[in-house]
């Protein structure tokens, strides 16, 4: 995976609003996981931006998002719970674009999907 290049308000986002005071990778993970749950008001519409082995979405497709999986689930990668035929389905935030009108949502997304492309983890 190619790494983008440094985004200086990004990482200043991240540093100082996401991870600030976490000394361990639970604790980083945790940082996220309530950062995005404040942002990430469910909920939005999204697409499959990418295939991804472990998960049914095909690129291309459409889906609502409804909220983020357990907190356990969420310890190595973040997931974020979907519609899917009759029931919800635990998909990786990573697999989706987001198409939220709400500025801080798709800001929230964008600031995951940035950590990743950074090649940075927990």
């Amino acid at each position: 995976m190619k790494r983008i290049p440094e985004q200086p308000d990004r990482e200043n986002r991240i540093a100082f609003e996401i991870v600030v005071d976490a000394y361990d990778q639970a604790e980083r993970a945790m940082g996220w996981y309530y950062y995005l749950q404040h942002k990430l008001q469910v909920p939005f519409k999204a697409t499959c931006r990418s295939a991804r082995a472990t998960s049914p979405l095909e690129v291309g497709a459409e889906v609502d998002v409804v909220g983020l999986a357990a907190e356990d689930d969420c310890m190595s990668e973040v997931f974020v719970l979907v519609k899917y035929a009759k029931s919800e389905l635990a998909v990786p935030l990573e697999q989706l674009a987001c198409h939220a009108p709400e500025e801080q949502k798709c800001q929230a997304v964008a600031d995951w999907h940035y950590w990743v492309a950074r090649g940075y983890d927990y």
